[in-house]
């Protein structure tokens, strides 16, 4: 995607949002900014943004309801970055289970958020490389069937929507099928820094319970303890 895609960023302080949305809009990105959770509800019921920065820490409604409320109301196709000065592993933790595609924490360089932004706008746009030997046809995980041109999920009652995380685990995952790939090996596929790395377990308990029937004991999301994962696929 190019840089005029629009960005939407919720931030309460007054002078960090001022400074972001004139550096993003010197990128060449369109911002449209936001001072707290209601104000960013607003925007987003005349605005369709391609992608959000949002503050945890805000008062009232804080950055990660709105996030949950957006994926509940909103699905999962709008990215969501957010900004912290909690930035220890528990809190990544709490942001990719609420929703979140991304984790910054406070203080960060404008630079660094610049490069984070582009890398999720490349997920979600560019369609995914061709694997040097892709499996044939689509993966059929029992009821639901993964197209790997596509990037798409299906169940038996149509899209089953996916976070660009969870999106990015599962074709990392669906490339090589019955293959042990190391946390380490999907963090690099869908362009996770290293504390990605700890959060593939999160994007895995989340996709389990969209595509397992009992999640708690997974016929095609497997775990090789010490290892990895494994994506064993079948009707």
């Amino acid at each position: 995607m190019s840089d005029e895609a629009l960005i939407l960023l919720v931030e309460d302080d007054p002078r960090l949002r001022e400074r972001l949305a004139r550096y993003l809009a010197n990128e060449g990105f369109r911002v449209t900014a936001a001072e707290n959770a209601f104000d960013a509800r607003t925007k987003l019921s005349f605005i369709n943004p391609d992608l959000m920065v949002l503050d945890v820490m805000m008062p009232g409604e804080s950055g990660l309801q709105l996030t949950e409320s957006i994926r509940r109301e909103h699905g999962h196709d709008l990215p969501v970055l957010l900004l912290t000065a909690r930035g220890g592993p528990e809190d990544r933790i709490a942001g990719f289970e609420a929703g979140a595609d991304d984790y910054l924490g406070k203080p960060f360089e404008p630079r660094e958020l610049l490069l984070r932004i582009r890398a999720l706008l490349r997920r979600v746009a560019a369609p995914p490389p061709e694997p040097p030997e892709p499996p044939g046809g689509p993966v059929v995980l029992g009821e639901a069937v993964f197209d790997l041109d596509r990037g798409e999920l299906r169940g038996p009652d149509g899209i089953i929507r996916l976070t660009g995380g969870e999106a990015g685990l599962l074709m990392a995952l669906a490339r090589r099928p019955n293959e042990v790939l190391s946390r380490e090996d999907i963090a690099s596929a869908v362009e996770m820094d290293e504390a990605g790395e700890r959060a593939i377990d999160v994007q895995m308990t989340r996709l389990r319970r969209k595509i397992e029937v009992d999640p708690r004991e997974p016929r095609f999301l497997h775990t090789v303890r010490g290892r990895g994962y494994v994506l064993k696929p079948g009707v």
